[in-house]
């Protein structure tokens, strides 16, 4: 076929016969754009990375070694389907040890899946008809809204605001919205905000939950990153989650794993056997050694305690720079994201009318990345998993960064 024809067969829901034929340029492209072209012209230069969203550091060799003698062994050569019992019975017990959730069933309430964001995408698939609602929060994974406008279903997104701590106000919802709504996601820690939800936050939405008869999707990727004396806490925890909720969980950002793709569903019972018809109908689960290999993870909590003594570490010097620099900057709380509001421009003239122009003038102007937000206010995203040898090389990086800052005053709205 030529472009012609098969541009004539092309879903609308992904544009049509406009696909790929201009238009708003993806965020993160402009970005590597623009990192790229900085690159180009300061090769000299050491570039600041801090809009990458992934560990700096490998899994810990003990993971590595048991992938490799996992994957020497012909009984794991076969397909996993929706997951091998040993990693439902290892993810169980690092539920009820890390977040107390103590009554999932390994039968019944878990189903592992590809890493979280096939998981996210795809539960959309068992719950949303044409007409029907998932609420979502902005600013957050795009990917949670993809699904459902597929689908012909409809977003309606809540915006996470400093004054609310970054949590959503579920009263903003009309009545309507509420009548059809089916699917009401959720991600604490917070990308990009960094806040974290408490207890009675979780409770809050759980009867919100049950009066409006919604399922809530928690995505809880950065649910054990968590700094100076926060526990994780696990919606799970909640009493009556178990009637209207699942949890997404993800090894990829607490054990250094984001390449391994592997996570999983848990909760309620009847939602987890839904995602795992859908699932059973999208792929034949992720390689058996990966999750021999991630079982032994799992062990090791001292993996993720270590993570977030680092995290926390950088998180503070990072806090520190920025302040220097004249940035209303706050630690967060959790994830490895920093969330500062964005200068209008500065001192010398330069103006950035919204987050995006900002963050292309720092990549271009001073070398260093970060992600832009828009949606609910002009904010960048620094995340503290820049590369860094050790302790001395994070100071060093910062020092720098703060180097770099220090040159230009910025201003910031009133």
């Amino acid at each position: 076929m030529t472009e012609g024809v098969v541009r004539g067969l092309l879903a609308e829901r992904i544009g049509g016969a406009s696909f790929g034929l201009g238009g708003k340029t993806y965020k993160f492209a402009r970005i590597k754009a623009a990192v790229a072209a900085a690159r180009q012209a300061h090769p000299g230069v050491e570039l600041i990375d801090m809009g990458v969203g992934e560990p700096d550091q490998m899994a810990d060799a003990s993971v590595v070694a048991e992938l490799a003698a996992q994957a020497a062994k012909p009984e794991n050569r076969f397909y996993a389907d929706n997951g091998i019992m040993p990693f439902r019975e290892a993810a169980c017990r690092y539920m009820a040890r890390t977040y107390g959730v103590g009554w999932l069933d390994t039968e019944r309430h878990i189903c592992p899946s590809i890493g979280s964001k096939p998981a996210l995408a795809l539960l959309p698939l068992a719950f949303i008809n044409p007409g029907d609602i998932t609420v979502t929060t902005v600013p957050g994974y795009p990917v949670i809204a993809t699904y459902t406008r597929y689908l012909g279903g409809e977003v309606v997104e809540l915006p996470l605001l400093p004054e609310n701590g970054f949590l959503p106000d579920l009263e903003r919802l009309t009545p309507e919205q509420r009548r059809r709504a089916k699917l009401l996601y959720l991600n604490y820690p917070n990308n990009p905000t960094g806040a974290v939800a408490n207890r009675a936050f979780f409770e809050s939405v759980i009867d919100f939950a049950r009066r409006h008869q919604i399922l809530v999707v928690h995505d809880a990727a950065y649910g054990a990153l968590v700094f100076d004396g926060e526990k994780p806490l696990s919606i799970l925890s909640i009493p009556g989650a178990e009637e209207v909720a699942v949890e997404v969980h993800s090894i990829s950002k607490a054990f250094n794993m984001t390449g391994w793709r592997l996570g999983w569903v848990c909760g309620n019972e009847l939602a987890v056997k839904a995602f795992a018809e859908v699932k059973d109908n999208t792929d034949s689960g992720q390689f058996r050694a990966i999750q021999w290999a991630a079982i032994r993870a799992l062990e090791q909590p001292e993996i993720t305690a270590a993570a977030c003594r680092r995290y926390s570490r950088r998180m503070d010097m990072l806090t520190e720079a920025l302040r220097a620099a004249g940035f209303p900057a706050k630690k967060s709380r959790g994830s490895f994201y920093m969330y500062v509001p964005a200068p209008r421009g500065t001192r010398d003239g330069q103006r950035f009318p919204t987050a995006a122009d900002f963050s292309e003038w720092l990549i271009t102007h001073k070398l260093i990345a970060t992600v832009p937000w828009d949606e609910a206010g002009a904010y960048v995203r620094f995340s503290v998993t820049f590369e860094a040898k050790d302790e001395a090389d994070e100071r060093r990086v910062i020092d720098e960064v703060r180097r770099r800052l220090a040159s230009t005053g910025y201003i910031f709205d009133a």
